[in-house]
């Protein structure tokens, strides 16, 4: 079935095209926060649970003195892990992809230095990455 349009949807659309009123951009507030970011990525694919825990220690602190506002943790979403065959081991907290979070979400000193984690991600099963804004160093 093929539909015509009608003169009176031709002479709003010529109206919206010749006005000075647009649409507002939904996503305009996110792309002029994101673009304010110094921002960091760090992988963390092949790392054992303690190398990673303290590789994320080190790289948080650096990007806080550094001025950066926020990092891309890599992780891996853990499919491949072989603790999964492993019935002694959790496996949520045995993949870096929980395990990481966990580790900072813990960590006093680290969260002093962190506005947010985006917990969404973590838990998301497509993602195998989240990100983490740093609050702003104090001069």
């Amino acid at each position: 079935m093929i539909k015509k349009i009608s003169d009176k949807d031709k002479k709003d659309w010529e109206k919206f095209i010749n006005s000075s009123d647009k649409l507002d951009n939904k996503d305009k507030s996110e792309i002029n926060e994101s673009s304010n970011y110094i921002k960091k990525t760090i992988d963390l694919h092949g790392y054992t649970l303690d190398e990673a825990n303290q590789k994320i220690s080190q790289f948080i602190e650096n990007c806080f003195l550094q001025g950066v506002n926020k990092i891309n943790i890599i992780t891996g979403k853990g499919l491949r892990s072989k603790n999964l065959n492993d019935p002694y081991q959790s496996k949520d907290l045995s993949i870096l992809k929980y395990a990481v979070p966990d580790y900072i979400k813990k960590n006093s000193e680290i969260m002093k230095k962190i506005l947010k984690i985006d917990l969404d991600a973590v838990e998301s099963p497509s993602k195998g990455n989240f990100d983490i804004i740093l609050k702003s160093k104090k001069k």
